[in-house]
């Protein structure tokens, strides 16, 4: 019986969605919960894709194939009794055989959180702590640059195993937190992102927002395709994936 999960998790103290040698990750955690309620047997689950370390996800979605059937909300009750709680299984649902939780994907949206006020120790893993005045107004200009379809090979670590750089940004935001203006959460909706590739988008974005860089220079940071004419890398912290659409 084929399986399709919607979970959460702090990606805080994982070294990753992935599993890895000798490292705590959420795949392996998932898994080694599966295979107790599998009889022993191992259970591969498979992600709508990877996120870094120190990388949060609100709904990331997974397949898993189990030997027998179970009632979804008792399977949901188990997975969580025996997975540390910083993962959390949200629902499961049966799907069919041919259902593929990163393939039959169109789009995702992810979201990056910035403060910038006054540090604040008990957010530091959830919220990046720029702590500096930002222009907003320079800032959401730019984003309009990295709508529509483009070659975003500029904001992605280089890999010999992707073939197609080309990836289309549908909508893009930032919003202020009414409780507290200083703090912003910028989204992005698209039909798929590399390693890296929002960091490094956002990390663009700062440097336009210190007034460093013109929304302009995105247009021909993006015909170089190249990583060396994008901005620095923005921590890990302040990303989440928000939602993965089907």
């Amino acid at each position: 019986m084929k399986y399709f999960m919607t979970f959460s998790y702090d990606g805080s103290n994982f070294a990753g969605y992935q599993k890895q040698p000798r490292e705590r990750t959420v795949q392996k955690v998932i898994e080694d919960a599966l295979k107790e309620i599998n009889g022993g047997k191992a259970v591969n689950i498979t992600a709508s894709g990877r996120t870094d370390a120190g990388v949060h996800a609100l709904n990331q979605k997974a397949t898993f194939e189990m030997i027998k059937s179970f009632d979804v909300e008792k399977l949901k009750k188990a997975i969580n009794s025996l997975i540390p709680d910083d993962v959390y299984i949200k629902r499961i649902e049966e799907v069919a055989d041919d259902f593929h939780a990163r393939y039959n994907a169109i789009g995702k949206e992810y979201i990056y959180k910035i403060n910038m006020g006054e540090y604040n120790p008990i957010e530091r893993n959830y919220v990046y702590q720029y702590n500096n005045k930002l222009d907003l107004s320079e800032m959401e200009r730019a984003l309009k640059y990295l709508e529509g379809e483009h070659n975003f090979k500029s904001f992605t670590k280089t890999n010999e195993e992707i073939l197609d750089y080309v990836r289309t940004i549908s909508v893009t935001s930032i919003e202020r937190d009414v409780k507290d203006l200083n703090k912003i959460v910028i989204s992005f909706v698209g039909t798929g992102f590399m390693r890296y590739m929002v960091r490094n988008m956002v990390g663009l974005l700062i440097e336009i927002g210190e007034g460093k860089r013109a929304a302009e220079d995105i247009i021909e940071i993006l015909k170089h395709e190249n990583r060396t004419f994008a901005g620095k890398t923005a921590p890990a912290c302040g990303l989440y994936l928000r939602n993965v659409f089907y």
